[in-house]
Formats: C-alpha cells, structure tokens, sequence
C-alpha cells in the first residue's frame, strides 16, 4: 500500500515574529539584572524583573516598583534602550542594524516587518523601516532638546535637566509611560508647557507611522497629484474624535467632583492630558485615583481602544473601532457595505475588525474574573482599570500594581504581551498556518437577532 506523506509542520512568519518577542523579553530580563542597574540596597525579585521587562519591551509603563528610588542612572538608560526596542519593533530594530552593516534583507525579514507593521503587501517595507527609525529619532531628538531646556527652571545642573527631558521625551514619544520623577508628571500639573509638548510627543508616537510618513511626503511633495491613503484619513478623524470626545466627556465628570475649585484653564489642560495619555501613553498630571468612578470606566474604554495600527500603542486599535462603528451606522440604514472617502473598504477588513473587538473583550473578560479571584482587596473598577491598561498598553493605574499577587502579575504580563503583539497576529500565531479547503459545501441562511 502506498503510503502518504507526513505533513511537515511550517513555522509560519506571525510565529516567528511572536517568538522574537519573547527573545526580547528574555534579553531585556537579563539586562535588567546587571550589576549597576539597582542602586545599593535595593533588591528587585525575579518576578519584578521580569514584570519591568515586559511592560518596557511592551512599552506599557506599568511597574511594581518606584523607578526614581530603585534605578541607577545606568539603570535609566538600560531602561530607555529597551523601549526603544519596544517602540521601533524586534524585527524592525534587527533589520536596521543589518541595514547599517550592508547585509542584504531576504525575503522572510520583509514578510516579518511587513506583519511587524501591519502591512498588507512586502513593496516598500525596508523604505517604511528607515523612514520609520528615522522619524521616531528626530522626534525623540526634538521632543529632548525642548523639555530639558525647559527643565532647566527645575533642577540646578544642567546633567539633571537633559536626565530628565531625555527621559521624559522618549517616555512619551515611546508611549512607554515610565518616569522618573516618582510621581508621572504631577508634579509639573500647572506647566502647561510641559504638558503640551508631552501631548504632541504622544500624539505623535500613538497616530501610527505610515500617517506620519505621508504627512512628511505631502509637506516635501513633488507630485502635485499626491492623495492620503484612507488609511491616514479614517486614523486622523478617529484619532482627533476620540481626543475631542474624551476630553469633553472628563471635563463634564470631573468638574462636579475633583476638579472642583479649578479654574477653567487647569480642568480643560488636565483633561486634555488624560484623553491624550490614557489612550496608550500611560503619564499623568493629577492623580487619577482622585477621579470619580464614572471616568475611570471611561478611561478604560479609551484604553481598551488604544492606539493606531503601526504605532508604538496597543488597544483595539483606532482603525478597529473605527470601522465596527461605521458598519453598525451602514447596517441599520439597510447597506452592508462601507463606502468612505470614495473608496469602498474590504469586507474582510470588517470581520477582523469585529473578530478582534469580540477576543478582546473576552480576554478583558477572563482577565477580569482571575483577578477579582485572585486580588480580593481591589475592586472591580480598579481590576477592570489595570486590565485595560495592560492591554492598551497604556500604563496608568489605580495604584494595585505593586500590591498585584503573583498569579495577577503573570495575568498582566499576558495582556501587555498580546496588546503590544497585536491581536490579530497573537491569534495566528495560534491558529498556525492556513489550509484552504479543496472542497465547499453549501451556502444556507441562519436565523439571526
């Protein structure tokens, strides 16, 4: 009898690229365990190491400990070096060094940035990387030079103003949201300068790549016919919905409860901030555990939504929401399809769009009833609050972290991963690879709603 072949099992370029992941974690594990890194003293667990590690490569900002009283200067800039890990891509940050070496990039390194970077197709991808470490470095650069001069009023030397604006700047263009002040940025709530140039550091780290590539072609444009993709468009109007509609939405709360007794110009800056930060950039002006409980569940929607695709942020993603919305608008006026800015978007656009929205939400779910298992003195809101701020990689708190059991920070450390992965590519990476079936059955109509 003839027998069959054994099917071969391929590692499929989402696997690959999730197993990258995991080799920067270990790799940022273990540079956070030189000597050098703690101040005397100080003694950080394995388990807080690892935590730190994830939440930087994942550029979340959630930590279990004090970073001003636990790091050394040193510890400062390992600690940098790995959200720029983070923030640019394994895969992106490998292949730019190859890059700098003169080494050719194969086909399987294009595929990887091209999943790296949510793109669709491998023309172009090696171009979008450079432009992309290119873009994130003038900003970072930028972004340094403003704040630490500006910090100057703060600190005495010189070397402690450019510490903290060099930190500060790549904090918040990375979305990373770790600081180093051991207070976020309360302490500068009444620097509306301050508070400025960190909303436009994370906007401009959060709006997505590719936006930041075509805004750069339009202002240098040599051809006069140039368009932006609907891509851009639908990122650009969502983004700037979603700013406009949280800020009005915590101004409303927050003005009866604790920004009682503020003067206009300090509740509109602060929830400015907080409509900025909370969608993947993790820093604070005021503390948000002084906020009502009505916006921290705000909040955490904002979290859950996230950033834009192609950008250092996690969540849902912009573009997600964007579309579900916008089916749900055509669908109940009788059309099951999306026409926008003269184009007609993929239905199969719009299924992943509600595939991820639905795994996300029961991730949150899941995630939500370990924990109330699991933490006993936190509240559901406060849970619910974490859980959404590890998956949107945002990194702001109710303060639980650090008091987080054992099995609540491997919880946690699962989200960050996922939301930094990105749904969509975690959830192929389980599926493995796609066999289309020889055969179809078929079609017949089930009874919906």
């Amino acid at each position: 009898m003839a027998q069959h072949p054994k099917k071969t099992r391929v590692i499929t370029p989402f696997q690959i690229l999730v197993s990258y992941y995991f080799i920067a974690i270990a790799t940022s594990f273990l540079l956070l365990r030189i000597p050098g890194v703690y101040k005397d003293g100080v003694d950080i667990s394995l388990i807080d190491t690892l935590f730190t590690a994830v939440s930087a490569v994942s550029v979340t900002g959630l930590t279990v400990f004090d970073l001003s009283e636990a790091l050394t200067s040193f510890g400062m800039i390992v600690l940098l070096v790995i959200l720029q890990l983070g923030a640019i891509g394994i895969m992106s940050l490998g292949t730019f060094i190859w890059i700098i070496m003169g080494k050719r990039i194969g086909m399987r390194e294009r595929q990887l940035i091209m999943i790296d970077h949510n793109q669709y197709n491998l023309s172009g991808v090696v171009h979008l990387l450079r432009e992309i470490v290119k873009i994130l470095f003038i900003i970072e650069a930028v972004g340094a030079l403003i704040l630490s001069m500006h910090f100057l009023q703060y600190f005495d030397t010189w070397e402690q103003a450019f510490k903290h604006g060099v930190f500060a700047a790549i904090s918040a263009t990375t979305n990373g949201g770790f600081s180093i002040t051991g207070d976020s940025l309360i302490p500068y709530h009444k620097d509306y300068f301050v508070q400025f140039i960190t909303m436009i550091l994370i906007v401009l780290g959060a709006i997505g790549f590719p936006v930041l590539i075509e805004v750069k072609n339009y202002m240098f444009r040599k051809n006069p016919s140039f368009r932006f993709s609907l891509f851009t468009k639908i990122t650009t109007v969502t983004y700037g919905l979603l700013f406009v509609v949280g800020t009005l939405v915590i101004l409303l709360i927050e003005t009866f409860h604790s920004f009682r007794g503020m003067p206009w110009h300090e509740k509109l800056f602060t929830s400015m901030f907080h409509s900025i930060s909370a969608r993947s950039g993790g820093l604070v002006t005021f503390d948000v555990t002084l906020f009502s409980e009505a916006t921290d569940i705000f909040l955490s929607f904002l979290m859950f939504i996230g950033a834009s695709p192609s950008s250092v942020g996690g969540g849902i993603r912009t573009t997600t929401f964007a579309l579900a919305i916008l089916f749900l608008y055509n669908f109940a006026n009788g059309r099951t399809e999306i026409q926008l800015y003269g184009r007609e978007i993929y239905l199969i656009d719009i299924f992943k769009s509600y595939v991820v929205i639905m795994l996300a939400f029961f991730m949150v779910m899941i995630s939500t009833m370990i924990l109330l298992i699991t933490e006993p003195a936190a509240s559901t809101t406060q849970i619910i609050f974490e859980i959404t701020s590890a998956f949107g990689t945002a990194g702001m708190s109710l303060g639980i972290t650090e008091h987080l059991s054992t099995e609540g920070k491997f919880v946690i450390m699962i989200l960050m991963f996922i939301g930094r992965v990105g749904l969509i590519s975690f959830l192929y990476t389980l599926g493995g690879r796609v066999d289309k079936p020889p055969y179809r059955y078929p079609k017949e109509r089930v009874i919906i709603g």
